[in-house]
Order: C-alpha cells, then sequence, then structure tokens
C-alpha cells in the first residue's frame, strides 16, 4: 500500500482525541489579542484551528515577495499552547496585485457579466497565470512549515464552487474543447453523443465548440451536461495541483478541502473524495427549515459516505446565527451542543466552527463565532466551553464508525441532468424526493449511507433511489445484480429516463429499468400546480403521476382519481431472493410509510415508532465491540429512553431506562 493509500486509512497523524476548534484569523486582530485568544482557547478546550485561509495578500504582499513573520509567530505560539494547526494554502483570495496583473482572469459568468474582484473563491480556473501564482505561494508555504510539528493537517482553498462554480471566459472555452477531446475523441462521436442534429447544431470544427452561454432559447442539455462535469474537474485540478505539492515537500501530512455536500451543488464530490486524505465538510443550518436538525443529519451521513465511513471533519458550521440568509436565526440554548453532537454521532471525529473570534469588520461580521461579539462572558461562549469538555469525555468514541442498513442513491451528475430546463414539471424537485425518503427513516431511527448507483450495495438489505433520473446501463445492471442477490430496492418517479449523455432511453420513459421492474412506463403525467390524487385506501399523492403498464409485477397501490385513476401507482416485483419496487408518484408521509414498512419488514430492518419522533437516535461501533449510542431530544419535553450501558458524559450506569431532558443529548456506551 502506497504512503497515500495509508495516510487515507488512519486519521490526523498523531491525533488521540477528538478535534475541536475553528478557523482562526488572527490577522485581524492587533498582537495583543493574540494571547488572550490563545488563554481562551485553552479554557475553551480547542485542540485544532485552521489558519491563513484568506492570507494571501499579507504573506506575498507584491509578486515573489514573502513575509512570514506573522505566520511564524502565530504558528509557535499555538504550538505552544498544545493547539494543532490545519494550514490553509490562501488560493481562494487571490491578491490585489494578482487582479491589476491579470484582470483577463476575472471569471465571466453565463451571460456574460465579468466579476471584479473584492470577495472571495472568484477567478477562472482555466487560468495558467492563476496555476502559476497558487502553485508558487503553496510552494513556499510547504517549504517553511511542511514538516513544523504542529501542523497536522494542510486545508487547500476554501470551498471550491462557491460562490462561482463556472467560467465561460474564452480560456475556459479552449480549456472545455480540450476536455471534450480527451472525453470524446472525434468529432463524430462529440455530436452523436450530442444529438446535434436537433435545431441544427451539428459541428465541423472543434474550433466551432464553445462553452453553453446563455442563448436565444433552450441550450443543448447534453452539452450544459458536460460544461458541468468540466467545471468540476477543473476546479478539482486546481486542488489536485496544489495537494501534489503539498504531499512531495511535507510527506506524512495528510491534505484536504471542505467540501459542502449538500450546499454546493456543482461539484461531483464522488469523484473529489477520492482525491482529499481525509473528507471534511461545511454545514450551515437552514433557518426557513422548520425541521433543519433532519438537513443537518442528512448532510451528514452523506459526508460520511463520501469518506467510505472513515471518520471525518466538521470543518465549519456556526455556534449560533450564519449572516447571509435573509433571515438568520440565532441557535436556541442547547442547539450548539446538538447541532454538533449530531454530527460526532455522524461519524465526524472533528468539530470545527467557522470561527474562533467574531469579526469586527467585513461582510461576515454578523456572523457568529465561538467567542462572540458579547465576549467570554456569553452564553454562546458558555456552550461552546461545555461543548469542548465534553468532546474530552467522549474520547472512547474516536476512530468508531457508523453501520447502516439502508443507502439512498444519490448522484450528482443525474441532480446537475434533472435541473437543466425544459423538464416536465418544475414541482419534481429531485432534491426533495431524497428528503422526504431520508426524513421518514430519521423518525424510524434508522440509519442510512448515501451510495452511487454503480457502487457496491451488497452490504445494504434496502436501497432507496427516489430520484434517479440520469442512470447509466452499467447503473441498471449493478441495480438489478443486487436485487438477484436478495437486495430490495424502492425506486421513486421519473427514474431510468436518460444515459449519460441526457438521451431517452429505448421503450419507454423507464427504458433502462423496465427489465428489472416488470412495468413500463407509457406516458408521465405531470400535475397542476397544489392538486393530488388518491391512491388505493385512501392516502393521498402529489406533484405527479404516471401511466404504467405492469407486466410481471404485482400491483401495490391504484390511482383512483386524477388522470390515472384505475391504473397502478406502485408495483413490486420478485427476483432471485430481492425485490424491486416502483413508487410512480411523490407519496405524502403516510402514503411513503405505507410502502416502505413491508419493504423494510421484509428485508430485516428494524424500525422504532415507539420513541418521540424528535429524539434522535444514531450509534456508532468500536473495533473491539463497543456500541455508543448517541441520544439527541430534540423535543420540548424529556424522553424516557430504554437503553443499558455507562452514560459517557456522567460516568453513571444505565440499566433498564433513562431520561433525556428536553434539549439535551446523552451518549451511551453499551
Amino acid at each position: 500500500m502506497s504512503d497515500q493509500s495509508l495516510l487515507r486509512e488512519r486519521w490526523l497523524p498523531g491525533v488521540r482525541e477528538l478535534s475541536f476548534g475553528g478557523d482562526y484569523n488572527p490577522e485581524q486582530w492587533p498582537r495583543e489579542v493574540w494571547a488572550q485568544d490563545l488563554d481562551l482557547m485553552r479554557r475553551a478546550g480547542v485542540n485544532l484551528v485552521s489558519i491563513g485561509i484568506f492570507s494571501w495578500g499579507l504573506l506575498e504582499p507584491r509578486p515573489g515577495e514573502f513575509d512570514f513573520g506573522w505566520l511564524d509567530e502565530v504558528i509557535e505560539g499555538l504550538h505552544a499552547a498544545g493547539i494543532r494547526v490545519d494550514l490553509g494554502t490562501p488560493t481562494t483570495v487571490p491578491p490585489q496585485w494578482f487582479w491589476q496583473q491579470n484582470p483577463h482572469v476575472r471569471p465571466v459568468m453565463r451571460d456574460g457579466t465579468v466579476l471584479a474582484p473584492g470577495s472571495r473563491g472568484i477567478c477562472c480556473p482555466s487560468s495558467p497565470e492563476y496555476a502559476e501564482a497558487s502553485l508558487r505561494i503553496t510552494t513556499q508555504l510547504a517549504e517553511r512549515y511542511g514538516k513544523h510539528p504542529a501542523v497536522a493537517l494542510w486545508h487547500v482553498h476554501n470551498e471550491y464552487g462557491a460562490p462561482v462554480s463556472e467560467c465561460y471566459c474564452e480560456v475556459s472555452a479552449a480549456a472545455f474543447r480540450a476536455w471534450l477531446q480527451a472525453r470524446y475523441g472525434t468529432l463524430d462521436a462529440l455530436n452523436t453523443a450530442w444529438g446535434t442534429t436537433f435545431w441544427g447544431q451539428t459541428y465541423g470544427d472543434w474550433s466551432q465548440v464553445g462553452a453553453p452561454a446563455q442563448s436565444a432559447s433552450m441550450s443543448n442539455p447534453a452539452h450544459r451536461l458536460d460544461f458541468a462535469r468540466f467545471s468540476s474537474d477543473e476546479l478539482l485540478g486546481c486542488f489536485t495541483r496544489e495537494r501534489d505539492v503539498l504531499h512531495e515537500m511535507s510527506p506524512g501530512v495528510p491534505v484536504t478541502t471542505n467540501f459542502m455536500a449538500t450546499n454546493c451543488p456543482s461539484m461531483d464530490l464522488w469523484k473529489w473524495s477520492r482525491e482529499v486524505d481525509v473528507v471534511a465538510n461545511d454545514h450551515y443550518l437552514t433557518a426557513a427549515d422548520p425541521r433543519s436538525q433532519v438537513g443537518l443529519a442528512l448532510d451528514a451521513d452523506l459526508t460520511r459516505s463520501l469518506a467510505d465511513g472513515r471518520p471525518w471533519m466538521l470543518m465549519e458550521h456556526s455556534s449560533s446565527a450564519v449572516n447571509w440568509q435573509p433571515r438568520n436565526l440565532a441557535k436556541r440554548p442547547g442547539e450548539l451542543a446538538r447541532n454538533s453532537l449530531s454530527h460526532l454521532a455522524r461519524g465526524a471525529d472533528a468539530i470545527l466552527f467557522f470561527q474562533w473570534r467574531a469579526s469586527r469588520r467585513g461582510a461576515e461580521k454578523f456572523h457568529s463565532a465561538m467567542l462572540p461579539h458579547a465576549g467570554e462572558n456569553s452564553r454562546v461562549f458558555r456552550e461552546v466551553t461545555e461543548l469542548g469538555a465534553t468532546l474530552w469525555s467522549l474520547t472512547d468514541v474516536l476512530s468508531s464508525r457508523v453501520q447502516a442498513p439502508v443507502a439512498i442513491l444519490w448522484d450528482w451528475e443525474s441532480l446537475w441532468a434533472q435541473d437543466l430546463d425544459w423538464r416536465p414539471s418544475v414541482d419534481l424537485e429531485p432534491r426533495r424526493q431524497v428528503r422526504e425518503y431520508y426524513e421518514r427513516l430519521w423518525h424510524d431511527k434508522v440509519t442510512v449511507d448515501f451510495a452511487h448507483p454503480t457502487a457496491d450495495l451488497s452490504r445494504y438489505a434496502v436501497v432507496l433511489a427516489p430520484a434517479s433520473y440520469l442512470l447509466t446501463g452499467e447503473a441498471a445492471a449493478n441495480l438489478t445484480a443486487y436485487v438477484e442477490a436478495g437486495g430490495h430496492l424502492v425506486v421513486g418517479p421519473f427514474s431510468g429516463v436518460v444515459d449519460q449523455d441526457d438521451a431517452v432511453h429505448p421503450g419507454g420513459w423507464n427504458g433502462v429499468l423496465r427489465d428489472l421492474l416488470q412495468v413500463s412506463v407509457e406516458e408521465v403525467l405531470p400535475l397542476p400546480e397544489n392538486a393530488g390524487v388518491t391512491l388505493t385506501g385512501g392516502t393521498r399523492a402529489g406533484v405527479w403521476a404516471e401511466d404504467l403498464a405492469p407486466q410481471d409485477a404485482e400491483t401495490v397501490l391504484e390511482y383512483t382519481d386524477g388522470p390515472a385513476a384505475g391504473r397502478p401507482a406502485v408495483t413490486r416485483r420478485a427476483l432471485g431472493g430481492g425485490t424491486a419496487t416502483y413508487v410512480s408518484t411523490v407519496l405524502d408521509h403516510h402514503a411513503l410509510t405505507a410502502v416502505l414498512d413491508p419493504v423494510l419488514e421484509r428485508a430485516g430492518v428494524t424500525i422504532d415508532r415507539d420513541l418521540p419522533w424528535d429524539l434522535e437516535i444514531v450509534s456508532r461501533h468500536g473495533a473491539d465491540g463497543s456500541e455508543y449510542v448517541f441520544a439527541i431530544n430534540h423535543a420540548g419535553a424529556p424522553v424516557d429512553l430504554p437503553v443499558e450501558g455507562v452514560d459517557l458524559l456522567t460516568g453513571e450506569p444505565c440499566t433498564g431506562s433513562t431520561k433525556i431532558p428536553a434539549g439535551a443529548v446523552r451518549v451511551f456506551r453499551r
């Protein structure tokens, strides 16, 4: 096994406890504040901070001229205080001199707008000038700090794809053409894949192919889908370029960047996750979501899945309100701990925040921090300190793994394709479909992984595909083999419709799944806005219906009204030792329960409806056979939980039952 493979198999080198801390930006503060920060960090239990992420202009004030004095002082101070460093390469914020020298690298939006500097994360990712400058600063950092004992991790760039993920300038268009030539080889292959005979778009020379800028009407969807793939790959190339320098010059120190698993749709994180040494993620609650704890759990489970079950890092979340949503709601007492420990329960071995000290100036001065504007004598800082002590008491959880009996299919390419214009209904939202299935299982205390449609699914008793619009022949064969081997598959509406080129599969709307499901979709029947349909037994559905023609599949539920009245709505087919269920509509909560319950029962998946919905239960499992049960009470009333084991937060044994106070978290080892 290579050194980098070994790196991916273990946690941060030398780290034997859970990591706790956040982004630290001492350059925003006078030096006399730095000593105060170190004292307060020690009091809070901080042992890892991210530094240098936005400091390119200070580190290289003029091209090729470097000033590391202040950073030396910060790193030495942190090291003396016993705090490890996640050292950033500051390539998300090119200095002002870079923009002055290279005005042509400003990114161009699809509508032709050229973005000015003054923010962060904006630069044409295909720019050779940017590549040269970013490698120069990364090399300097690696030479100076690559073997420093305080550096436990390298942090490349920041939140790739946010706020800009695509550039439509001429440099990007040329890079896109090179990417297409590598993918297709010939123009004939490109024209075939893109179906350019439609609307007379056939290309006769590579120079005619450009970025799919805003046009008079709908652009070629295959063109736009490939540009989304290209854009993700270009950003990934920016990361791997810096990563390779750090691997060479700082051997043994892992390299990562911070994903946004559900909040940055422009990156294919299945591909990205294979290139980082440790998976790291940023997550912020959606204030408008009344059940944001479910969205948090979904995001954490997706991140763990990207890490293939290995420990991962929560690189950023907020201690209270953020500053960029329409209404930035402060977290209520205890919510900071519940959010943090839910991430821990779902596999994170590092809990970090943005940021350590709240900024007085700049765009994020109203964003919360571990040390808020109100200072150390504040509820938020007290809760931060309590969380640090809690994480210390949970050291035994380090390196344990989460086990999930159910997987939900998630494919960024399918999401990109379904998000394009001129789909049958704007109301059929794939992410909302995934959330509905996920939330049903969250309430039933069933832990979920996410998986790509071509991944090995053999360890899952049940696989759910709520929204698999784009599905390749390889993926369909994988799902068929899974069912034949005894797995239980549930497929949602408008799935298996197109191939990798966004071309409709032959043989019906679900052509690539027809043989597996033994049902053909003869016509899709989108419903009017806010309309619904009734199914057998009076259950309700909405948004969408389909005209199904079953072959060797039994009807589970029928439409009793609406455009498909009298036709099957849900079918099930037995194959080998497994089953394949097809759901042709968007079920309400009760109807979804009625469909999923027999599938879960047949697969031997245990559900728990005796406990309140708002009690979150997740387990992690140690290599020694230990089980760590996290009980997070999101309700406003105490809950009696049947449990045997030791409460790791109090050290008290529990025999039979214990009370989880409203808003509290308990962790039991058994």
